[in-house]
């Protein structure tokens, strides 16, 4: 309609025309909400930095795990004096080789290309005791705490993480974390037993 300003039904346009008065009719004189924009498909840089933050902390944190638990296995086989103690030592050592081998390969496609290396507290602790007295440090902070960590880390990591091949990496390593952690538990309570 020439010279109204306000979109009309027909049956109201044809009254404005006529009366040459244009204003806005009663029922739509109610202001509409602006329509908000839609949300844009990108994060901002502050999300993608905390998100690429976040999952090289948590590589090196699973890789720590990893590799302090394989060294400290390997001083099992050398220091331990319980033969269940060195046949868990063993189990370790190869379930978390595989899990180490996984994930290097997933870092690698992240760029992360330093190896892990293992917690320095833990070994250096370690590493001057033998036979009983080693059992004992090495299922209470390796064994049973190592697990524990690696279990919370893990599960974080599943339920929380930005990286699909990450949460999917800790996924699978969880079960195994897991039966891990019982099979320490039963360590523990036979050596507990034997002493």
């Amino acid at each position: 309609m020439p010279g109204c300003p306000f979109p009309l039904p027909k049956s109201k346009s044809r009254a404005c025309a006529q009366s040459r008065s244009c204003s806005p009719p009663a029922h739509r004189s109610r202001r509409r909400k602006p329509e908000t924009p839609p949300a844009p498909r990108w994060r901002s840089p502050r999300s993608r930095r905390s998100s690429r933050r976040w999952t090289s902390s948590s590589w090196k944190d699973a890789g720590q795990a990893g590799a302090t638990e394989i060294a400290a296995s390997k001083l099992a086989l050398t220091h331990a004096s319980d033969r269940r103690t060195k046949e868990f030592a063993q189990r370790m050592i190869v379930d978390h080789t595989r899990l180490a081998r996984n994930l290097d390969v997933l870092a690698k496609r992240h760029g992360i290309t330093a190896p892990p290396a293992a917690d320095t507290s833990v070994i250096g602790s370690l590493q001057n005791l033998q036979g009983a007295e080693f059992d004992r440090a090495y299922i209470e902070k390796v064994a049973i705490g190592g697990h524990q960590k690696a279990s919370s880390c893990s599960g974080r990591k599943a339920r929380v993480g930005n990286d699909t091949a990450l949460k999917a990496a800790a996924n699978k390593a969880l079960p195994v974390i897991g039966h891990h952690y019982e099979m320490a538990r039963q360590l523990a309570g036979s050596t507990k037993a034997a002493s």
